[in-house]
């Protein structure tokens, strides 16, 4: 569903990614894990055209309105209310208001329909966020850090609903530098370091290739091996 081949990028004389390899299969779940400007974010907007690579090539199998993004600026319009956020992309999407009514309702925000964005919690934005990006039923979501700073009770809803969208058929491609989050959701992972990946299969194939055990302190352990640097 999402492939990447040998891809390179650069900023003038500085390499953010290089030969940067791996394949995501339909209705998984993929996690991408590095530390804060491994090159996590700029792998996610190449994918998404938003920047072009150097060298290599990638593919996608959706379409641009088949895609759903959650970046680290959520984009909201922070005077309009939930509601009328969600139905200003339903009308893009060309599908029915109900749609806005039923993605607040997935992520538990149906009470705060006629809040104002600006009066919302960090974690309410987040989710508000993210039923924007399941609005219109991707096949293809991207979630770049997307419970990063939320509390552990809000970060398990968003947990549960990734989860649901996966089974429902779509494939996810989620960014973390949470080890924690890894081990608990994605079929599959890659380890990210300095723009190049170090390590990448489901998380307890990686431990074993390095004779660990399928723990979150141990796959921590396996990338602080590979890197010599820890994720937080």
């Amino acid at each position: 569903m999402i492939e990447m081949n040998s891809i390179v990028k650069r900023y003038g004389q500085q390499t953010v990614l290089s030969d940067v390899t791996f394949q995501v299969k339909e209705r998984e779940i993929f996690g991408l894990l590095g530390p804060s400007g491994a090159g996590k974010t700029t792998i996610i907007n190449i994918l998404t055209n938003q920047l072009e690579a150097d060298g290599g090539n990638h593919r996608i199998g959706a379409a641009a309105f088949e895609i759903g993004l959650v970046l680290d600026e959520d984009g909201l319009y922070v005077r309009l209310s939930c509601l009328e956020n969600l139905n200003i992309f339903a009308d893009i999407y060309a599908i029915p208001h109900t749609k806005s009514l039923e993605a607040l309702e997935r992520v538990g925000l149906t009470d705060a329909a006629k809040k104002p964005v600006n009066k919302l919690s960090r974690g309410m934005r987040q989710r508000l966020a993210l039923a924007r990006a399941i609005l219109h039923s991707p096949k293809i979501l991207f979630l770049d850090e997307p419970t990063s700073g939320l509390d552990p009770g809000t970060a398990r809803g968003i947990h549960g609903l990734i989860k649901d969208m996966r089974d429902s058929g779509a494939t996810i491609f989620l960014t973390t530098h949470n080890m924690d989050e890894a081990v608990k959701l994605c079929d599959r992972a890659a380890l990210l370091h300095k723009g190049s990946i170090v390590e990448q299969g489901a998380p307890a194939d990686i431990c074993d290739r390095h004779h660990a055990m399928k723990t979150v302190p141990d796959l921590e352990s396996v990338f602080i091996k590979l890197t010599g640097v820890e994720l937080g």
